[in-house]
């Protein structure tokens, strides 16, 4: 979470998609690539980014143990998802893997540290309350450090960054879905690694 102010949460639909996109992402500054299980070509593409130099390559939208197994497997360096079970918070525990577990709520977030996490994804972020929300939780649970992820753009990005218990925003937008123009991609990184300046 402290690596870059981004991580990019990316879909993979077509698997050449993936090495060309992460060599974009780290060459501008963003080595912490989450690649969303959303589509067929989710665990591979993992396989395939960890191939390039300086990635740091995780598998997001994992929702059960099977998924997490099928990720830890695949290589997946980290691991985030949009919410938080105990069967999937113990699993990743005993899997001895870094874990960003969703959390919306004051008992979501009492969970996690019922298991011994600390660090946690926001999400959504913007749909459950934006900053106040977020502002409002983190007061009770100094202890926590967040990376909000839904809704946040370059344009919000900075303000969620300026509030202390935020180490880093997840985004969509550093990493356009579909065929992947490189330059651009890494015209959108550097702004966005820029961020933490």
């Amino acid at each position: 979470m402290q690596t870059a102010p981004v991580i990019p949460v990316i879909v993979i639909d077509e698997l050449e998609q993936a090495v060309p996109l992460a060599r974009a992402l780290v060459a501008g500054g963003l080595p912490v690539l989450e690649v969303t299980l959303r589509t067929p070509a989710a665990l591979d593409a993992i396989r395939a980014m960890r191939q390039v130099e300086g990635a740091v390559v995780g598998a997001g939208t994992v929702t059960n143990q099977s998924e997490l197994a099928a990720a830890v497997d695949a290589g997946s360096q980290f691991i985030v998802s949009p919410g938080l079970t105990e069967p999937l918070g113990k699993a990743a525990i005993r899997a001895d893997i870094p874990f960003l577990p969703g959390i919306a709520n004051a008992g979501d977030i009492m969970r996690g540290l019922d298991l011994g996490l600390t660090h946690f994804k926001f999400f959504p972020a913007m749909a459950a309350g934006g900053l106040p929300a977020l502002k409002a939780l983190a007061a009770p649970f100094n202890q926590c450090r967040f990376c909000p992820t839904g809704g946040v753009s370059l344009a919000n990005a900075p303000e969620w960054l300026g509030f202390d218990p935020v180490l880093c925003v997840g985004g969509s937008w550093v990493a356009p879905r579909g065929a992947v123009d490189e330059a651009e991609v890494e015209r959108l990184a550097r702004e966005a690694a820029a961020l933490a300046a």
